[in-house]
């Protein structure tokens, strides 16, 4: 009789990292693979599962209005015991940082089920940022006893931390799985843009740039579209109040930004393949655009993701309004400085990643 596995997801870039380990799952015919949606995230992430063609098994729709971190991670790991209790998996699988991820490596810890780590590793040492994600992984890589790492560098920062070195495993990141299958289709964005201009694709949400630093962000954007006249930014906005209320007041009245709602991940391809350079805080398009050669500013002071940087194709720039406006100046203005960034270089795996953890899986389970 096939293992159940169950692959927990609750946000969006959950959805995209952990599909195409779910879809390589569900193909090898080896096991009884359950999909368990928390719904951390709501909207969202049901469009990128759509996407993917994956239909939840177990729907927790766990998602309140601005809830807080407590109020969540107390819902999330009592409904997560319950469905461990009803379930009875081998393993539990899931990816990243989130509070999902957390609660899931705790709930599993307390039921004594394995728990499998995917991106496992990430470090950037201060535990406040980005906050809660840096507590969330070092509570999950502390619980887990499989690690999917996806660089040396996250293998060595396990190491550090005196993770069993045969429990580890550098796989790459599957989030290059997803965008390598999405890409090779040439997605269209959906969206009228000016051909003419320059595009400025930006994303930001995290919490650490609620308030004055997402403030410094847009006015960094209105004095790039004041000394740019050639260029157009396209702002996905999070439905988050804290970006929105922010986002929309200073920015919905210039002729040359386009606000949307969030993108579905099929026309978020298209839209960092048609980008000239991307502003994000997301650890997500750290690691894929540099894969299609386009050049990220991220808009936050640290980050666990080091092997972009190291290769010069994604650069750290902060929140400063007129730290931000130099740097995608430099970039605009300056074709060789552009051109050593827009690289297509990606430390972050072949694409077959999802393949590798299966492989695993079958020696492990099977």
């Amino acid at each position: 009789m096939p293992q159940t596995i169950l692959c927990a997801v609750g946000t969006r870039p959950e959805a995209i990292k952990m599909a195409p380990v779910i879809l390589a799952l569900k193909a090898c015919h080896d096991f009884d693979v359950r999909v368990l949606n928390t719904a951390q995230h709501r909207g969202m992430l049901d469009k990128i599962l759509a996407c993917f063609g994956l239909v939840p098994d177990i729907d927790l729709d766990i998602m309140r209005p601005n809830q807080s971190l407590a109020g969540l991670t107390a819902r999330l790991l009592t409904e997560i015991d319950r469905v461990l209790g009803h379930e009875k998996p081998a393993l539990v699988l899931a990816q990243g940082d989130t509070t999902t991820v957390m609660t899931v490596a705790m709930a599993c810890f307390y039921r004594r089920i394995e728990f499998g780590h995917v991106e496992a590793g990430l470090r950037t040492g201060d535990i406040d940022n980005p906050f809660p994600e840096e507590m969330n992984r070092v509570v999950a890589g502390r619980l887990a006893s499989l690690h999917f790492a996806p660089t040396e560098g996250a293998r060595q920062n396990l190491l550090r931390e005196r993770v069993p070195d045969d429990t580890i495993w550098m796989t790459g990141n599957t989030v290059i799985d997803a965008l390598l299958s999405v890409a090779d289709h040439k997605p269209s964005l959906g969206i009228d843009l000016d051909e003419t201009k320059r595009l400025v694709l930006v994303t930001a949400h995290r919490r650490e740039n609620f308030g004055e630093p997402l403030r410094n962000i847009c006015g960094a954007l209105l004095e790039l579209l004041a000394r740019h006249d050639d260029i157009q930014i396209l702002f996905p906005v999070h439905p988050n109040p804290n970006v929105r209320d922010v986002v929309f007041p200073m920015l919905d009245r210039h002729p040359r930004v386009i606000l949307t709602e969030p993108l579905d991940y099929v026309p978020f391809v298209a839209a960092m393949q048609r980008a000239t350079l991307i502003l994000s805080d997301s650890g997500g398009v750290q690691e894929e655009a540099p894969a299609l050669g386009k050049p990220v500013l991220v808009l936050r002071h640290e980050t666990e993701r080091p092997e972009a940087i190291e290769a010069g194709v994604v650069r750290l720039v902060g929140t400063q309004t007129d730290v931000i406006v130099e740097a995608v100046s430099r970039l605009l203005n300056d074709p060789a400085e552009y051109r050593a960034m827009a690289r297509g270089v990606s430390p972050y795996g072949d694409g077959r990643a999802a393949s590798r953890i299966v492989d695993v899986l079958k020696e492990r389970l099977c």
